[in-house]
């Protein structure tokens, strides 16, 4: 089982992470979306596609753009459609 964890909270925790780059995307149905709070941001990755973020929101303290997805991947990346990922302190293992 792979948790994410931010400010004593557990963020996400599934056994079906996909590791891309080092990194865990977990599916998005077991992600607390109670956490989540939507932002304007996004990024480009030429293979991965358009990101888009969320901040992170627990207990009234802000972890900004903290947890990136990708709602449309590139071909290549289809394997994490509907997953998140993590950074920023949020501690993944």
């Amino acid at each position: 089982m792979v948790t994410a964890t931010w400010n004593g909270a557990v963020i996400a925790q599934s056994d079906d992470t996909v590791v891309v780059e080092g990194n865990h995307y977990f599916p998005r149905a077991s992600v607390n979306a109670d956490y989540l709070k939507d932002s304007a941001t996004t990024s480009v990755c030429s293979w991965k596609g358009t990101a888009g973020y969320h901040t992170l929101v627990v207990d009234g303290a802000e972890n900004p753009d903290a947890a990136w997805y990708y709602p449309d991947p590139k071909d290549a990346a289809a394997e994490i459609r509907d997953r998140i990922a993590f950074w920023r302190g949020v501690k993944v293992g």
